[in-house]
């Protein structure tokens, strides 16, 4: 298994020589599928971590994922996680319901910490108000290695969640798909409806 890293420390590196000491990451998982929640993670590496492999979690298999999340988890200076489920998102649309759980799991980061840090990076084209600096940064999972962590995070923790889910509503797979619009996963809403999981909002036939 490869462990190499795509993402080196440029960013952050760049970010440091300019007066940038501590910098959060941030990413979420789960815009698409038709079920679950939105899980978003922010978090703070530090400068030494050496822990390889970090990349966009999409590019990393399953395993890969689990064991590099365990290391970023016991290796990072804080992390914070934040979720909204299906109503929220029915609620509120996913996009501002994403924007809404990024800014929770940032502000519930602020309060692990002894001060403030002095940027934040989050994946994507949509930035969000917080008392301190903050950047939106497309396909920063790809560029960022605070960012590319918190994606894994993000990501692991959302697959699990929705394994267990599977065991509370095995007719749709979630354990298989995560919830995504894949074709077993329409034929199973097709014939046994919708859960109380499944994002109404979003079209599901």
């Amino acid at each position: 298994m490869s462990r190499d890293s795509l993402i080196s420390s440029k960013i952050e590196d760049s970010l440091r020589n300019q007066g940038y000491s501590t910098i959060v990451g941030v990413d979420e998982v789960g815009r698409g599928p038709l079920a679950g929640p939105v899980v978003v993670c922010a978090l703070i590496l530090p400068i030494d971590h050496n822990i390889s492999g970090i990349k966009d979690s999409k590019k990393l298999s399953e395993k890969e994922r689990e064991e590099i999340a365990e290391e970023i988890r016991k290796r990072a200076i804080a992390y914070s996680i934040a979720k909204t489920g299906n109503k929220g998102i029915d609620r509120l649309n996913i996009r501002r319901a994403t924007l809404y759980t990024m800014k929770r799991a940032v502000l519930n980061l602020f309060k692990r910490l002894d001060k403030m840090p002095d940027l934040v990076l989050i994946d994507g084209r949509d930035s969000i108000a917080l008392p301190v600096e903050c950047r939106a940064i497309i396909k920063g999972d790809m560029l960022s290695e605070n960012i590319g962590a918190a994606s894994i995070v993000a990501k692991v923790y959302r697959d699990n969640l929705m394994k267990k889910l599977d065991r509370k509503f095995p007719q749709y797979g979630f354990a298989i798909h995560k919830g995504y619009g894949t074709r077993s996963h329409y034929e199973a809403i097709k014939r046994f409806g919708i859960c109380e999981i499944h994002r109404r909002s979003f079209r599901l036939y």
